[in-house]
């Protein structure tokens, strides 16, 4: 008896350590499997597909608890503006700057110009009753206060074309208005 609790015990506490080379295949497959999906959100940030309330509701839960602000970037992917906003917020450099700083989400808005727009009621709870051009940036707390000024907020049509320092300089050092 004694013996079969032995080899059972040796059975189910054993586990083999992994290799050096095998730990190291699998950081290397881990690290290529988060560079993907950063070049799959960078080629594409804004996903039909996702629930935007649920999106909103986790970044605003995760805000909460790192005491930090959202922005809530709705875009679209066929937006050059809104892809080169997601562009630099995904960069390296805008990232290590805005990650201590913000819970950052993108929501899918269609086409608002042509009345095929989707998830507009977001926009809409934050003050902006009609979304014309895209993208549309909410600096919002975790209490759903809108801290950029309405104007502010439905300036960001222009992206593509705004000076990258400029744009940086205004997430590091942004002030409510």
């Amino acid at each position: 008896m004694l013996m079969a609790f032995m080899l059972l015990w040796q059975t189910v506490v054993y586990v083999p350590k992994a290799t050096a080379a095998q730990m190291a295949a699998a950081e290397a497959a881990a690290a290529a499997e988060i560079a993907a999906e950063t070049v799959r959100r960078v080629a594409n940030p804004y996903d039909a597909e996702l629930d935007a309330e649920l999106q909103l509701t986790t970044a605003i839960a995760n805000a909460a608890s790192k005491n930090k602000r959202v922005l809530i970037v709705m875009g679209a992917n066929w937006c050059h503006d809104s892809r080169d906003l997601a562009k630099w917020m995904y960069s390296a450099r805008f990232r290590s700057m805005l990650d201590p700083l913000y819970e950052i989400v993108f929501i899918d808005v269609g086409m608002p110009q042509t009345g095929k727009g989707r998830n507009l009621q977001i926009a809409k709870r934050y003050g902006i009753k009609k979304m014309k051009k895209t993208p549309l940036l909410l600096v919002v707390t975790p209490l759903g206060k809108r801290l950029n000024s309405k104007k502010d907020a439905i300036s960001w049509n222009n992206a593509s074309t705004r000076d990258e320092a400029d744009v940086f300089k205004y997430f590091a050092e942004f002030t409510p208005t």
